[in-house]
């Protein structure tokens, strides 16, 4: 179990639920009957469980459940998500799981190829992760050279143009076609990065940053499990940096 924000906003609402529950069907009444007709003045306490809990209890819900936030803290990510873009994510896209326990109850639906998740960081799960699913149960992965490989067959990809966002110095962009999902990523000309082959387990994901050489991911790390998926990032609904906000960015879906 994670002790996150998740287990927090959970911890509030039980509390100023029970709160609230607690006065009115059991203190409350103990009150009445000694003010025998008076004017009964409600505990400051019993007040803000009673604002709190709905708001408390909503939030949990939606984030829980339907959608949550997140920031992007690194460039890993780049040219797809920048530093600074806050992100939403879909929480159903891979089946509704208890929140905090991260346990899935329903649905079956599994990440595709080219799917950019965020899970929990098989290392240290209480740390949020995002990077683009390369790899799926029982594929072979091959990055050399900087070139990737799924299943024996390399990946196509065409140059874009010399990368000139925040972040990234003599970068290059390149359109890459993983088995039909189109998507940018950056390569820089004579930086050596993390290669070699892997087989994904079963129940596993292997996941890859577009930074290609500046990504800390399953060829670091290993496979992501499934249990850890948290769900699907799919718009960017603010972006905010040194710079102020990129007007640009805000409402752009991610690919």
């Amino acid at each position: 179990m994670n002790f996150d924000f998740a287990f927090y906003l959970f911890m509030g609402s039980l509390i100023s639920g029970l709160i609230w529950a607690l006065d009115k069907w059991y203190l409350l009444p103990r009150r009445q009957a000694r003010a025998e007709g008076a004017e009964v003045k409600e505990p400051i306490i019993v007040e803000y469980a009673k604002s709190f809990f709905p708001v408390l209890a909503i939030v949990f819900l939606l984030r829980g459940f339907i959608v949550e936030p997140f920031r992007i803290p690194s460039g890993s990510m780049l040219p797809t998500l920048n530093i600074g873009d806050f992100i939403l994510v879909n929480k159903s896209a891979y089946g509704v799981r208890i929140p905090v326990a991260n346990k899935l109850v329903f649905g079956d639906s599994k990440p595709k190829r080219g799917d950019v998740v965020v899970f929990r960081y098989p290392p240290e799960p209480s740390v949020d992760y995002i990077k683009r699913v390369i790899g799926l149960p029982g594929d072979k992965i091959v990055y050399r050279e900087k070139v990737l490989y799924v299943n024996n067959e390399p990946v196509s990809r065409s140059f874009v143009s010399q990368y000139t966002g925040s972040g990234e110095i003599r970068a290059n962009e390149h359109l890459e076609n993983l088995t039909g999902v189109k998507h940018s990523i950056l390569l820089k000309p004579g930086y050596i990065s993390p290669e070699g082959e892997y087989t994904v387990p079963a129940g596993h994901y292997f996941a890859m940053g577009d930074n290609r050489d500046n990504s800390r991911d399953s060829r670091v790390w290993g496979t992501v499990p499934d249990e850890n998926l948290v769900g699907k990032a799919f718009m960017i609904w603010m972006n905010w940096s040194d710079d102020g906000i990129d007007w640009k960015r805000l409402g752009n879906m991610i690919d």
